[in-house]
């Protein structure tokens, strides 16, 4: 029999995730409290609580998904509490109070039946509304482009637990923004991704993007794929690969091996970016650089050793590595693209990857470091305005 890991817990709950687990140290619950978002899973909770069915159950986790969602884009665009120390486009409380959600639902006892499967299926609405994904709304106005954006959860944290993602604070300030370009306005929806191998697998990806590349009124215009890169420089990611690295993930799990897709045996080795990368390049669009990277990491037809080189895959190589590396934001361009290319949707997209967030001098410590500073701040908001700054590059190219 399983044993409960919190007193007053039945045995047969489900025991938490990783991720969850990283909610009993300091830092998060510092976090939370300082945002406000610490208030956001006790009020679930009660609400729970108060559902006499599954129904109302389903009804109960998507309305507070939404709502954290949100609070959260509403927070990030000056529209919520007094940010403080923080900064008001920070994107860690999300994370961490929709991971005290998902702890509550875990833990609920009805007085009900609940049979395990019907739980998961509440956990995933609960991920689906918490993330934004299924509020995605293009607008159908006439002249209005179509622009989707997503962004990332905190990862590596095991590293350094107050980790941010710049890419998901830049997509938690543009949700529902208009952007004026050179070629008319653009709308810019977004979401937020899992750092998880699971969820890729079991195509969070392709539910989430397909309904907006097919053919309809709301069909994107552009999209771009985001994700933290390297220090100091956006990278344009022209090419993307078939293949995971094995880079442990936020659950804690490792997999390395082709990127599993929909009929395989029509799966592509490489895709390749279509956004306007040289416009975007040459538009100056803030103090970070922005580079055209062509790098790849391939075995070459013939050969059983890979080898990193420019200017993109050779015909027949196998991939290793895309120029975004082998991880999650690697897969995510490939998914990404491979759906376009699929579905013949007719919109530039590929993948951005943004400069590395630091905290300020003296503030280097994970154990004893604050969870804020005015250099991660400062730079989290730069990063954010030169994202704003390559969609109106990028959209302005749009005919």
């Amino acid at each position: 029999m399983r044993l409960p890991l919190h007193p007053g817990v039945p045995a047969d709950v489900p025991p938490p995730t990783g991720e969850e687990l990283r909610l009993e140290r300091a830092v998060p619950r510092e976090i939370l409290r300082r945002s406000g978002f610490h208030t956001a899973a006790p009020r679930f909770a009660r609400a729970l609580a108060e559902a006499r069915d599954p129904a109302e159950a389903a009804r109960t986790v998507r309305r507070h998904g939404r709502a954290l969602w949100r609070a959260a884009v509403d927070r990030a665009q000056g529209r919520g509490p007094v940010a403080g120390a923080l900064g008001h486009d920070d994107d860690r409380p999300l994370y961490w109070a929709r991971l005290a959600l998902a702890g509550e639902l875990r833990r609920w006892e009805p007085a009900f039946t609940l049979p395990a499967a019907v739980r998961t299926a509440l956990a995933a609405r609960l991920e689906r509304a918490s993330r934004g994904q299924d509020a995605v709304r293009p607008p159908v106005a006439e002249g209005v482009r179509r622009v989707l954006l997503t962004g990332f959860d905190p990862f590596r944290l095991d590293a350094d637990i107050r980790r941010g993602n710049p890419s998901g604070a830049a997509a938690l300030a543009l949700d529902g923004v208009t952007l004026e370009t050179s070629a008319g306005p653009a709308r810019v929806e977004t979401v937020v991704f899992p750092v998880r191998w699971g969820d890729f697998t079991d195509g969070t990806v392709e539910r989430v993007l397909r309904p907006r590349f097919r053919p309809g009124p709301r069909r994107v215009d552009l999209f771009a794929t985001v994700s933290q890169g390297r220090d100091g420089r956006f990278d344009l990611e022209r090419f993307n690969g078939a293949w995971r690295g094995g880079h442990p993930d936020n659950a804690g799990l490792s997999v390395t091996g082709p990127v599993p897709v929909a009929a395989p045996g029509r799966q592509p080795q490489w895709t390749a970016s279509t956004l306007p990368y040289a416009a975007i390049a040459a538009a100056g669009t803030g103090a970070f650089p922005v580079h055209d990277r062509t790098t790849v990491t391939e075995v070459p037809a013939g050969a059983t050793a890979p080898v990193t080189r420019e200017g993109g895959p050779t015909a027949g190589s196998a991939a290793r590595a895309g120029g975004g590396g082998d991880y999650l934001s690697n897969e995510i361009a490939y998914r990404a693209t491979l759906l376009r290319d699929r579905l013949a949707l007719p919109a530039p997209g590929g993948h951005v990857h943004t400069p590395v967030l630091h905290f300020g001098p003296g503030n280097t410590e994970p154990a004893t470091g604050t969870v804020s500073d005015p250099v991660f701040v400062a730079q989290r908001l730069a990063v954010t305005a030169q994202i704003r700054a390559l969609l109106v590059a990028a959209a302005g190219t749009l005919g």
